[in-house]
C-alpha cells in the first residue's frame, strides 16, 4: 500500500460532494445502504449505546442529518443529557465507511414535529410512535391499549466531523477526515 500517495484538494472536494450525494439518496431510497446508520451515544449510566436509526432528511448546506424517534426512547434521554454522538454508515456497494461526529438537538413539539408527523401518520411507521409504552419497556397485556397521542420527535444532528474510508479490492484504500471546510488525508 502506498501511503505516500498525494491527493489533491479537487479529490477532497469531489469526495465531499459524493458523500452528500449518497446521504441525500439514502433519504429517498429505502434500499440504500446508508438509509439505516448506527447511532452511538453515551448511555445515562456511562456505558456506550448503539442502535440503528432511519435517515429521514439531509440538509447539506447546514451539515445536518435528521432522524425520528419516540420521545420516550432511551436514546432521546441520552442525547438530551449528552448531545455529542456518532453515526456510522457502511455501503457494501460503494466500499465506503462514513463515521460522523454529531451534535444532536431534540424537538418534541413545534412545526418540524408536526410536519414529520404529517409525513408518517398515514404510513405503517405511525404505529411505532403510537405505542402505549416507551420503546424497550416490558411488554405486558395492560400496556396494549392504544396511545392517545403520537410520541414522535425529531432529532436533528449537526455534523462536526466526518471520517470517510474507501476500501478497494486492489488494496489502494483511501481515507480523509473533514472538519468543517478543512480536509485532511489519513492513513487508511
Amino acid at each position: 500500500m502506498n501511503f505516500q500517495r498525494t491527493a489533491s484538494a479537487d479529490d477532497a472536494a469531489a469526495i465531499r460532494e459524493g458523500i452528500w450525494r449518497e446521504l441525500g439518496l439514502a433519504c429517498r431510497d429505502r434500499g440504500h445502504d446508508w438509509r439505516t446508520p448506527v447511532l452511538a451515544s453515551a448511555g445515562l449510566d456511562g456505558a456506550p449505546q448503539a442502535r440503528t436509526v432511519v435517515l429521514r432528511e439531509v440538509v447539506p448546506g447546514e451539515a445536518r442529518l435528521v432522524v425520528y424517534s419516540d420521545r420516550r426512547s432511551p436514546k432521546v434521554a441520552e442525547l438530551l443529557s449528552e448531545p455529542r454522538a456518532a453515526l456510522v454508515f457502511w455501503s457494501r456497494r460503494l466500499g465506503w465507511q462514513l463515521r460522523a461526529v454529531v451534535v444532536a438537538s431534540v424537538e418534541v413539539d413545534g412545526e418540524n414535529v408536526r410536519t414529520a408527523w404529517s409525513r408518517i401518520a398515514a404510513t405503517g411507521a405511525a404505529g411505532d410512535y403510537l405505542a402505549p409504552a416507551a420503546p424497550g419497556a416490558p411488554l405486558v397485556q395492560a400496556a396494549r391499549a392504544p396511545a392517545t397521542a403520537h410520541q414522535l420527535c425529531v432529532v436533528a444532528m449537526r455534523i462536526e466531523q466526518m471520517d470517510w474510508l474507501a476500501l478497494a479490492a486492489d488494496g489502494n484504500h483511501r481515507r480523509i477526515r473533514f472538519s468543517g471546510e478543512r480536509a485532511e488525508w489519513l492513513v487508511p
